[in-house]
């Protein structure tokens, strides 16, 4: 009998497989100790978990969960809208930003065409578009930021995305205004445009892309309610683009592909600004705490503008297994071609402390290249 992969399409068999961050039970069942005792710092989560509000929704839309969800998510497109000052008509929902990632290759992704980003990028980007069969031209990111001219200097006429994460997942650098501007002032018409926003409520001065969606410009901007409204498990993510583009967009998508419980709790969640700005807080506050240590351990690490920190610590997969014997969770970074360095994100005080304590324990043991 043949193979089943010769019925399916060529491109998946050499697509790599997303690995996401790994999970506190899995972890708890190896080491055979509770859930409780294991501090995971992998994922970018929210430290405080979801707003108070978010859960109280939830708990209450649960009496209605034999219902199909409002498939066009009327009610919090309408809200998000009233906050971003554009019209439902400028809004998409996903299952996660992620989701509209992938309504972007169904519509504009054919088999001769590509993609450009930069190395070091958000790795769901090239995945999906290997999953549609086109191309990913990566541009040089020796500093670990995009160059938005080096991405400029890469499209070519069979470009029909180009991603820019900012801040940028591993790296948590950030591409400012100006280059932003400039970018946009010379980049064909006829590329769309991403800007992916999942840690823009992090940043203390965003730059503005929307004004690039008020001005009908080719651009979508991703934005998501997984990180700073900590609803990551409910997913729940939104595009922002002109009419036109969202109008093409929604015939890529599923009818109910967001939860009426995920929509519930995102509504609860936008109306909670004191836990937004609270885990703002403890975010700033761990990201120096964690800045501060990692100096005094002399390693190298970036300086980013996330929930997260990228550090150096010589060998990332081995790093990686000797803090999760210790039983914390990080994320080694060998599927970025980072094979040295681990992110680690930002959690409550005692799990920075902890995580901390753990790492000097094992970079004692195993020295890395210092900064």
């Amino acid at each position: 009998m043949d193979s089943i992969w010769d019925l399916a399409s060529p491109q998946l068999r050499d697509l790599s497989v997303y690995e996401p961050g790994k999970p506190i039970e899995e972890t708890a069942r190896e080491l055979g100790v509770d859930p409780g005792e294991i501090v995971k710092l992998a994922s970018n989560e929210n430290p405080l978990g979801p707003s108070p509000k978010a859960i109280a929704a939830v708990q209450t839309a649960m009496s209605q969960a034999q219902l199909y969800p409002d498939g066009g998510a009327f009610y919090l497109r309408e809200v998000l809208a009233n906050q971003l000052g554009l019209a439902r008509e400028n809004l998409i929902l996903g299952a996660g930003s992620n989701e509209v990632i992938e309504f972007l290759a169904h519509a504009f992704l054919r088999g001769d065409d590509n993609i450009v980003t930069s190395k070091h990028a958000f790795v769901a980007y090239k995945l999906v578009a290997k999953l549609f069969g086109a191309q990913t031209l990566e541009t040089p990111s020796p500093d670990f930021c995009h160059h938005l001219d080096a991405i400029l200097a890469a499209v070519t006429p069979r470009t029909r995305l180009v991603f820019i994460a900012n801040p940028n997942n591993p790296t948590g650098t950030l591409v400012s205004q100006d280059e932003i501007d400039q970018f946009m002032s010379r980049v064909p018409n006829d590329v769309v445009i991403v800007f992916d926003e999942a840690y823009y409520e992090f940043l203390d001065n965003p730059p503005d892309t929307l004004r690039y969606v008020q001005e009908g410009r080719n651009v979508v901007v991703l934005r998501t309610f997984s990180k700073i409204h900590g609803l990551a498990s409910l997913r729940v993510g939104y595009g922002i683009a002109r009419p036109e583009l969202i109008a093409v967009l929604q015939k890529t998508r599923q009818p109910f592909n967001v939860t009426g419980i995920g929509q519930v709790a995102a509504l609860a969640a936008l109306e909670d600004e004191e836990h937004q700005a609270h885990t703002k807080r403890v975010v700033d506050e761990g990201r120096a705490y964690l800045s501060n240590e990692l100096r005094a351990m002399s390693l190298q690490f970036v300086p980013g503008s996330g929930n997260f920190v990228m550090v150096n610590v010589g060998e990332g997969r081995a790093v990686f297994q000797e803090l999760l014997a210790r039983r914390v969770i990080v994320r080694p970074l060998r599927g970025y071609d980072l094979a040295q360095w681990v992110r680690i994100s930002i959690g409550t005080t005692e799990q920075n402390r902890k995580c901390v304590a753990a790492l000097r324990e094992v970079m004692e043991k195993t020295p890395a290249p210092r900064a």
